[in-house]
């Protein structure tokens, strides 16, 4: 989405607490990593029991229910409110620390936010068609009615701030979603028993490195529109 100019420095400030909440979510999750829980409970298995304390049912051989699934790369954990599904890295689906346990509770706390029809989720599942042109397009849009001097380069800029304020909103969305269901993942790790009150420390550690990855990229996102917006007056 980048492009130089003279306030191209505004989104220095999000660049690097960018930069800084990668190296933190990966030293935090590989230092916690190393440390196994009591209870000896891979991520698949925290993540298949939460699901039954809640009441929602595993996928079955006909395909009903909600999938925990081993698959993607390092820190490629997600839940799937379309396929309903949660999917889990190696490192989390098989691993019985403290660094696996924390991320599968929390991917499970999407689903029991699905499951609950939770408004900013189902806020942001509607919003992400739109979002998906407005961040990969509306830069480029809005590049080449900054660039080319011609009539329809104001229409341009417009529409592509347009749709950039469409993925600013999602970002935007997105905190408190992440928030919860890390809140909601402590919650039922303790209740459960699947964690104890030391461990709980080490779980919050970890989901707080991951939620500034969110506030970093919600920054970036605002910074860019702010910046959009300031090109756009210089037209006026």
């Amino acid at each position: 989405m980048f492009f130089y100019d003279p306030t191209f420095i505004l989104l220095v400030p999000a660049i690097l607490l960018s930069l800084w909440a990668s190296f933190r979510v990966n030293s935090v999750f590989k230092k916690y990593a190393r440390v196994p829980v009591s209870s000896r409970m891979t991520g698949a298995r925290v993540a298949e029991e939460i699901l039954r304390s809640a009441g929602i049912a595993s996928a079955g051989a006909d395909g009903g229910g909600l999938a925990v699934q081993e698959g993607g790369g390092f820190l490629g954990d997600y839940y799937d409110p379309v396929k309903k599904k949660i999917n889990l890295s190696s490192e989390v689906f098989r691993g019985a620390s403290i660094s696996a346990v924390g991320v599968a509770a929390h991917e499970s706390g999407h689903a029991l936010q699905d499951a609950a029809g939770y408004a900013p989720l189902k806020l942001r599942s509607s919003l992400l068609p739109l979002a998906n042109i407005g961040s990969m397009g509306a830069p480029f849009l809005f590049m080449l009615g900054f660039i080319f001097q011609s009539g329809a380069s104001r229409i341009m800029m417009d529409a592509g701030i347009f749709l950039f304020s469409a993925a600013v909103l999602f970002y935007l969305v997105t905190l408190p979603i992440e928030f919860d269901a890390s809140r909601r993942a402590v919650q039922v790790l303790a209740a459960e028993g699947f964690i104890t009150g030391e461990e709980v420390r080490g779980v919050r550690e970890v989901l707080s490195a991951a939620a500034m990855t969110y506030v970093a990229a919600a920054l970036m996102a605002v910074l860019e529109l702010i910046r959009f917006l300031i090109l756009r007056g210089e037209r006026d």
